[in-house]
């Protein structure tokens, strides 16, 4: 899954504030070997402010119009509001991304269910301490699940993630990537987004502007491309089945190599 942001304050920065730039981002993930693209209007960074109904339309919604003309690949939405959803999927979106879980709109379950479309469910402890981390994703997604379910969204729409990075202190970060595999019990698909996260610069000692003097032929644009690429594989042979990244060319290559060691060719 490929990420583009459009949002101006996106964590990663890698935000684009255009429709054409979008969709050149969007044609080069697919080139790169992106199976999904992923469109999210607002920033989900620590501390970033909510924005308005209108202004995340005003924002994704030409962008779905003109990727759902330009790439093949299925497209998904970022967003926890239902009348976005609502939106992005008539615009041309396959597969809705809710990075609270239903905890937000839990309507967004019936509308994913109406459409007949995918639903990843995300979670977040935002504003909640967590003492037992793995336990206490694996409840809140067991409680999402049922949610889903409860409104009609078939089970084999369902995706789970995790949500590294999402409320939880570096430490349950790694965690949760050492105990990837007890997700599996749920009986889902999970989803990795690892991409760039705090947690690899703060392992690595690396902001988001920095990179050892040994990787300086790495482009600009790149960010803690190395720790990313680690958790990606780490993730795959812990039975990962999508991952979420920023970094398409690289990270197609580490889940290559790592499906061909996990699962064989």
């Amino acid at each position: 899954m490929g990420v583009v942001n459009v949002s101006p304050d996106s964590f990663s920065g890698d935000g684009l504030a255009d429709v054409e730039g979008a969709v050149d981002r969007a044609r080069r993930l697919v080139d790169e070997g992106a199976d999904i693209i992923d469109v999210g209007g607002e920033s989900t960074r620590p501390g970033s402010d909510a924005i308005s109904i209108d202004e995340e339309l005003r924002r994704v919604i030409p962008v779905l119009e003109a990727l759902s003309r330009s790439v093949s690949v299925p497209l998904s939405v970022d967003t926890y509001k239902s009348e976005m959803a609502i939106q992005a999927l008539r615009a041309g979106a396959n597969m809705i991304n809710d990075v609270w879980a239903l905890k937000k709109e839990p309507d967004l379950a019936r509308v994913a269910a109406e459409a007949g479309v995918p639903l990843v469910l995300m979670s977040n402890q935002r504003g909640v301490q967590c003492n037992d981390i793995v336990a206490e994703v694996m409840a809140d997604l067991r409680r999402a699940v049922d949610d889903a379910l409860r409104a009609g969204l078939a089970r084999e729409s369902i995706i789970i993630d995790p949500g590294l990075g999402f409320g939880k202190t570096q430490g349950q970060n790694l965690e949760l990537l050492r105990r990837l595999d007890e997700l599996k019990a749920l009986g889902y698909p999970v989803l990795l987004g690892s991409s760039r996260k705090s947690f690899i610069g703060w392992v690595l000692d690396l902001t988001p502007e920095q990179r050892s003097s040994e990787v300086a032929f790495v482009p600009p644009g790149d960010r803690r491309l190395e720790g990313t690429a680690a958790t990606v594989a780490i993730g795959i042979a812990k039975g990962v089945d999508i991952v979420r990244v920023h970094d398409v060319r690289e990270m197609a290559l580490v889940c290559r190599m790592s499906d061909a060691i996990v699962r064989g060719m």
